[in-house]
């Protein structure tokens, strides 16, 4: 009946920035070549300068989680006591990563929703001082709720253990101080603020993690740490790079830069509180309304309404695709995301299609009531 423009509004991936995806047309270029070391050379060079770090930043054709593999598997040893802090499902997978290598894990679990305390990793940390490693999520996406990695980042470097930060979603949502706050390993994926497809993982890598590995024991051949750093040195990948998405991080990473990091995230945060004010307006409940991220607002479905049916709704009647909750948070939760190439026009929309769902849906809204709340936190914004 209408024209329905396909919008992915969910925390990865995220909409693609289009001269990242005509980059990507170059792809027919050896990555054994100059030319292909050249464009390697540069985004292994912008990705530190965008993520302000020092630290050696490493490349992987993987997704995210095969960063988070690789960080155990090349810095650990079989039996080392860690901390892992649980508090949706990709702490989770951490829990799930460092028991497959047989770490002796302290699991410090908070309910959906909340994050892990800050006093609770240092009570761990003091019970236990042979603790090599402390693994947490910067931004817990299945829940939209946000560790304070600052403060964990600050106790972690008191002691010997490392900290190790999935900050996947993280990385352009949050301010995040890699060297100042003591964030020896900081994760992040090709898919989520960095505004290209999935495929690409990287990670940065402090000194201080760099000598824990070097007593690390664990079995690891494609992704291992030394190699890649050498071969990356070189201008080169150890293995067959995914050329054509690292075409495309060069040009995102030319935007970034050309906007600033702390811009993007301020974007971020500022699409964030025109969500939850919106959501406010509305009735409805943050489900992390404690601890919020920028990266994504998890709203909680009305009573009685399945989010699924908000879900489905998003796409069936706009295109539009949004994120259910995860685990056992599915049909509970929806989320929305504001990472990466995202604008106030794309929220405008997103909270008018929402609008017409709940009302469709037996949840009646004055309709304009979300959208004039995000243009609020619009005008305010544009008069500074």
């Amino acid at each position: 009946m209408f024209i329905k423009k396909q919008r992915l509004l969910t925390p990865g991936p995220t909409p693609l920035y289009p001269p990242a995806l005509h980059a990507m047309m170059a792809s027919d270029m050896h990555h054994r070549t100059e030319d292909f070391r050249k464009v390697y050379r540069a985004c292994l060079a912008d990705l530190k300068e965008v993520m302000g770090t020092a630290n050696d930043v490493l490349m992987f054709a993987a997704s995210g989680t095969g960063a988070m593999d690789a960080s155990v598997s090349n810095l650990f040893s079989k039996g080392d006591k860690v901390i892992v802090c649980v508090a949706g499902k990709f702490g989770e997978r951490w829990r799930d990563i460092v028991k497959a290598y047989g770490l002796d894990a302290t699991v410090l679990t908070v309910p959906y929703g909340q994050a892990v305390p800050v006093a609770q990793v240092e009570a761990a940390l003091a019970a236990e001082p042979a603790t090599k490693g402390v693994f947490v999520q910067a931004s817990e996406t299945s829940t939209g709720a946000a560790h304070d990695v600052r403060a964990m980042g600050l106790a972690v470097a008191k002691t010997d253990a490392i900290f190790v930060v999935d900050a996947i979603t993280g990385l352009g949502t949050m301010p995040l101080d890699i060297d100042g706050w003591g964030l020896d390993v900081v994760i992040g994926g090709s898919q989520k603020a960095f505004m290209i497809p999935p495929g690409l993982a990287f990670m940065s890598i402090s000194p201080k993690a760099w000598k824990l590995g070097e007593t690390g024991n664990l079995p690891h051949y494609y992704f291992n740490l030394k190699k890649e750093k050498k071969s990356g040195d070189a201008g080169e990948s150890s293995w067959t790079p995914a050329t054509s998405l690292i075409l495309a991080l060069g040009e995102a990473l030319k935007y970034v830069k050309s906007i600033g990091m702390a811009e993007l995230i301020q974007n971020a945060e500022m699409l964030a509180r025109a969500t939850r004010l919106a959501a406010e307006r509305l009735g409805l409940e943050l489900f992390s309304a404690s601890s919020p991220g920028s990266s994504v607002t998890a709203i909680t479905a009305p009573a009685g309404m399945d989010s699924s049916v908000i879900v489905k709704e998003f796409r069936s009647r706009f295109g539009s695709i949004i994120a259910n909750g995860q685990g056992e948070m599915k049909g509970k939760i929806f989320r929305i995301a504001h990472l990466g190439y995202f604008d106030f026009s794309d929220l405008f929309a997103m909270l008018a299609s929402l609008e017409i769902i709940l009302n469709a849906n037996g949840y009646p809204v004055p309709l304009g009531t979300g959208v004039a709340a995000a243009q609020e936190v619009y005008m305010q914004a544009a008069k500074k």
